[in-house]
C-alpha cells in the first residue's frame, strides 16, 4: 500500500490515547494503514447506499450504516 494518508503522528496520539505507554512508528504506521483500509470499504459501501437512495452525495447517515454493518459483520482486508 501507499504512504497513508492519515497521519503518523495522530495514530501514535491514538495508540497513547489506549493506554500505551510508548507505540513504536512502525505500529503507528501500520495503524494509519489499517484504519485507511477500514475508511476506504467504509465510504466505497456507504457510497453504494447513497446512490441506492438516488443522490450523489454521501451523507452522515450513510457512513454510520456502512460502519455499523462492517463492525456487526466483521471486516475482511
Amino acid at each position: 500500500m501507499n504512504e497513508p494518508n492519515l497521519s503518523v503522528t495522530a495514530m501514535h496520539r491514538i495508540c497513547l490515547k489506549s493506554g500505551a505507554d510508548r507505540v513504536s512508528e512502525a505500529a503507528s504506521k501500520e495503524l494509519a494503514e489499517t484504519l485507511e483500509k477500514i475508511g476506504l470499504k467504509i465510504a466505497k459501501d456507504a457510497l453504494v447506499y447513497a446512490l441506492h437512495s438516488g443522490r450523489k452525495t454521501i451523507k452522515a447517515d450513510d457512513i454510520e450504516i456502512a460502519a455499523e454493518k462492517i463492525m456487526h459483520n466483521g471486516l475482511t482486508l
